[in-house]
């Protein structure tokens, strides 16, 4: 008889058999206390409660059905998400709607994956009543509320339903470009990715994190960074040397408590041994911008393992506003590590190497735009994060058209190869193929035919160094031209410091480049702050024509938070598109 590969629920019963009274995962609450209150639970409290769970669950359904979690980020979070795998569910980690408002991402979700179950908390049970009823046909889903469920009664017997379904769990994409998506996450693709995130991340350490690591994370556990970063890599981090003990304790808090106050973040990685921690640009521009040298009184980062910097665009200028913030605080210069992934990937695919300062490099915009690396000295240049040569995983730039290999310099496709790539699309075999079913025509030595994961993203090596370029669905064609939004958005982004859309719009004869900027409209009067706004729009529309050669037709000037995103922080540029076609943006520099 085979042997049988491990699963996360099994891996989860040998931390609770082997090492029951570890710390596994520590929730700080903001809400109940401005400063933070913690609840803690061991290996074996989570592995009791999610027995708990998935007995219930089995209540209302049978393996290989499907149990959605719809919960404010929590303990309960966690262990529900377990408890549908240890039933034999797969799981479908989802976001609460806001405000109990009926968001059409998780509808669509719900919709496809037509779930038999939804696990969530009492806090929130009310208007999860109102969501799940509002969905059209078939048998409504059984809503549990798990923090209502028995946990104080011993459990003699647990739950066994025989080998598990290969399938772990549906990580549903964002949809930034697209409707939502059922990744099919396979218990094998978490283990796999796992080992290449410790393999490259800890590579000076024999790919093994210090004993002592604290896991801190505030990135929502419905999103695939949040999942292995707050939840899997606790689970799964390999002993050190000369230890027995596997998994590390983590930190968790919600991603409002970040938003509210991002000092709070800064203070967790501060506050625990050998910190390591993941974030998407975004928060560290906030946490430049909204920490105080109070809020880090007394306090030391010269410990911190590093942050890995990913899930969008990582800019450069970023990187060094956030060295420079908390360089007094001991921060090391080699802290933040860039890298890219995506859910269809389970995660994680390249980072840049360990030990050193992120650096970048600078290409000509001319060549860069018409397809070829080519770098350059000066200041004029589209300055790139590089993100080192791939290591574990397997990576290639492929001419998308001709499905051949690209040489060193030409831009084309980021195609992986590998274990941690997902099964495909839930119920969707013809998208399955496309993405899914790359195949290399005249592969060189060494390289598989196939399958290989299309991911969409245009990359290019250079001196075997590889670099992100942008979506291949967002690339901005203006008088003939190709343009990356990345790079127009980060030169405004330079200017104005908040979020950008860079996006084109069709008029009656050709494309126009439109620019939608989010400001904080400033000035002791109506009069200043209109003034301030216009200078502002020549100054951005300027650095456009002097950098990119293209004349912006349209700079849209918004409030902060009005250009919509996706549950990761990406910016939606085909929404930005349509709410721009239909005047739908709050101008801050028109008077009414």
């Amino acid at each position: 008889m085979p042997l049988l590969e491990p699963t996360i629920p099994g891996l989860l019963a040998d931390r609770a058999r082997l090492q029951p009274d570890d710390v596994a995962y520590t929730f700080i609450d903001y809400d109940v206390d401005p400063n933070g209150f913690a609840e803690t639970l061991t290996w074996s409290q989570v592995y009791q409660r999610v027995q708990v769970v998935a007995a219930e669950l089995l209540r209302h359904g049978s393996k290989g059905d499907r149990a959605a979690i719809l919960a404010p980020q929590g303990l309960e979070y966690i262990i529900a998400f377990y408890g549908a795998m240890a039933a034999g569910f797969i799981a479908v980690p989802l976001p609460v709607p806001a405000l109990g408002q009926l968001d059409e991402r998780v509808n669509g979700a719900l919709r496809d994956c037509q779930p038999v179950a939804v696990l969530t908390t009492s806090a929130v049970v009310h208007d999860i009543m109102t969501y799940v009823g509002s969905l059209q046909g078939g048998t409504p889903p059984q809503v549990i509320e798990v923090d209502a469920l028995d946990f104080d009664t011993p459990r003699e017997a647990t739950v066994d339903v025989g080998q598990l379904p290969k399938t772990a769990y549906l990580q549903y994409t964002s949809g930034s470009t697209r409707a939502p998506a059922g990744v099919i996450m396979t218990h094998k693709n978490v283990i796999a990715n796992l080992e290449q995130i410790f393999t490259d991340y800890m590579s000076h350490r024999g790919g093994v994190p210090p004993q002592d690591t604290t896991l801190v994370s505030w990135l929502p556990f419905y999103h695939d960074m949040g999942l292995i970063q707050g939840v899997f890599a606790a689970l799964l981090c390999p002993p050190d040397a000369g230890e027995t003990k596997w998994g590390r304790p983590a930190i968790v808090m919600s991603p409002v408590a970040f938003l509210q106050k991002p000092a709070r973040w800064i203070q967790q990685l501060a506050l625990n041994p050998h910190a390591w921690s993941s974030a998407p640009n975004f928060a560290f521009e906030l946490s430049v911008r909204r920490t105080s040298d109070a809020d880090l009184e007394g306090m030391d980062l010269g410990g911190l393992l590093g942050i890995i910097s990913g899930s969008e665009r990582i800019h450069s200028a970023t990187i060094r506003r956030f060295n420079e913030r908390f360089a007094k605080f001991n921060m090391p210069e080699t802290t933040i590590r860039p890298s890219y992934g995506l859910a269809e990937a389970t995660l994680y695919v390249i980072s840049a190497p360990t030990g050193h300062t992120p650096s970048t490099v600078r290409f000509d915009y001319e060549k860069l735009a018409a397809g070829h690396a080519e770098r350059c000295g000066n200041d004029a240049g589209t300055e790139l994060v590089t993100y080192g040569a791939p290591r574990s995983s397997t990576v290639r730039i492929v001419d998308p058209e001709t499905r051949t290999e690209n040489p060193d310099g030409k831009v084309g496709e980021i195609w992986v190869h590998g274990d941690q790539v997902a099964m495909g699309y839930w119920r969707d075999p013809q998208k399955t193929e496309r993405t899914f079913g790359g195949e290399v025509v005249n592969p060189s030595e060494g390289t598989p035919v196939g399958p290989w994961l299309r991911t969409g993203d245009l990359g290019v090596m250079s001196e075997g160094e590889m670099f992100i370029i942008g979506r291949i669905k967002d690339l901005l064609i203006v008088d003939g031209r190709n343009h990356y939004p990345d790079d127009i958005e980060a030169t405004i982004q330079e200017i104005t410091g908040g979020r950008v859309a860079a996006i084109s719009v069709l008029d009656e004869t050709s494309e126009q480049l439109v620019a939608v900027v989010e400001m904080k409209k400033k000035g002791s009067s109506e009069e200043e702050a209109l003034d301030k706004l216009r200078a502002v729009k020549r100054e951005v529309a300027s650095a456009i024509k002097r950098s990119h050669s293209v004349r912006v037709a349209d700079l849209v000037l918004v409030a902060p938070g009005s250009i919509p995103i996706t549950t990761s922080g990406k910016i939606r540029r085909s929404a930005c598109v349509d709410r721009y076609r239909h005047d739908e943006f709050s101008r801050l520099d028109v008077t009414t």
